[in-house]
């Protein structure tokens, strides 16, 4: 499996080797070993979730906060989605910016992402299948998230026009987050 390091800390990519032949394909998309190898910490996974999404879909940017916080392994099934995250973490020297990267069926790669971000994805093509591994379960009580389009992350989502739900149109910029991390 590769390993792909990215512009914040703590963000990795995993493109696995894809064993293919006449009947179909087979790839490894999750290895506990890998990741203790790169010195990740130990999650226990604890909860899977999917979605699938019509093409220009806009899932976003959402996170759970402390004691809840999640640190998510995405990747994409079906389709292609474009994956944006913002560094949320207080003492960090990216905090406010915002990484992304293009997750694909074809490609099969996975991506982690840390607790103390904020996470979302638009999808690219109609009927994208969306899977996250989370590290911890999803409580509402502890749920938070940003505006996907606050100019002040300047995130180029690339639609022409986001499909979004009423909840994520009201969620707050970055300035006016009360920052959990």
């Amino acid at each position: 499996m590769e390993v792909i390091t990215h512009t914040l800390p703590g963000l990795l990519e995993f493109r696995p080797r894809i064993f293919g032949d006449p009947r179909g394909a087979f790839y490894e998309t999750f290895s506990a070993r890998t990741m203790e190898g790169l010195g990740l910490p130990r999650h226990h996974w604890v909860q899977d979730n999917q979605s699938i999404s019509k093409a220009g879909t806009l899932r976003g940017l959402h996170f759970q906060r402390p004691p809840h916080s999640q640190a998510k392994l995405v990747r994409v099934a079906q389709g292609r989605a474009l994956d944006v995250v913002v560094d949320l973490r207080h003492r960090s020297p990216t905090f406010g910016q915002h990484a992304k990267i293009e997750l694909t069926a074809a490609l099969g790669n996975v991506f982690y992402v840390p607790e103390g971000f904020a996470h979302g994805f638009v999808a690219l093509e109609d009927d994208t299948l969306f899977l996250y591994k989370c590290s911890d379960y999803y409580a509402p009580t502890a749920e938070g998230g940003l505006r996907w389009n606050d100019p002040a992350l300047g995130i180029e989502w690339g639609v022409a026009e986001a499909l979004i739900s009423p909840k994520d149109a009201i969620l707050p910029t970055l300035a006016e987050l009360e920052n959990p991390f």
